[in-house]
């Protein structure tokens, strides 16, 4: 099974090691994951964003060619052959102000463009091989804060704003919130039993 993975964190997964990695809890939660799918035998293709420095922000040469149906340059269309030959699909990234970074929302906008992974006209996924989505987050704010008080616009955002929309079925959402204020040994006790 082929396996992508979307990591946007600006302590890259694949910097050399002068980043502070152990900053980043997303990076150790890749490790892990990465680990799981190598066990399991996927094959395990890696889009670190910040490490491919993907430009999110789209001008207007790049919304001209997506209008079109093009891909909006070569990055990009390697991206999306990447993901037409996923059968499974995980989104990496710590939420900040309730949402994605950046990066990842530029991935979604310039990446899963219509006319390449989708149709315009119908909103049918073109990624034939239904994937899997997982989604794995960190945040400040507290579980119940974000569900209850903030309406989880992430669910909105991602899963009905965009999967459901396009007719992408099978997701799950794994979020860790409150990391900053777990002790070293929480932590490592979350990481040494997530499963994917």
């Amino acid at each position: 099974m082929k396996t992508v993975i979307i990591f946007d964190h600006p302590y890259t997964a694949t910097a050399g090691d002068n980043v502070p990695h152990h900053r980043s809890f997303l990076a150790a939660l890749l490790k892990v994951v990465s680990h799981q799918l190598a066990q399991a035998g996927d094959d395990i293709d890696l889009i670190d964003l910040h490490a491919d420095h993907f430009d999110p922000v789209m001008s207007a040469a790049d919304l001209t060619n997506w209008r079109r149906g093009l891909p909006i340059n070569p990055q990009v269309a390697d991206y999306q052959q990447r993901l037409l030959d996923a059968d499974h699909l995980i989104f990496m990234f710590p939420v900040w102000w309730e949402v994605m970074p950046a990066m990842t929302k530029g991935f979604l906008d310039k990446v899963y463009a219509k006319g390449q992974l989708y149709d315009a006209k119908s909103m049918q996924t073109k990624l034939i091989k239904q994937p899997k989505i997982d989604l794995i987050t960190t945040m400040s704010t507290p579980n119940w804060a974000y569900r209850l008080l903030f309406g989880a616009p992430l669910a909105k955002l991602l899963f009905r704003g965009t999967f459901l929309k396009t007719r992408l079925w099978h997701f799950n959402w794994h979020n860790f919130a409150q990391v900053d204020k777990k002790t070293l040994v929480q932590r490592q006790a979350i990481l040494s039993h997530f499963k994917l």
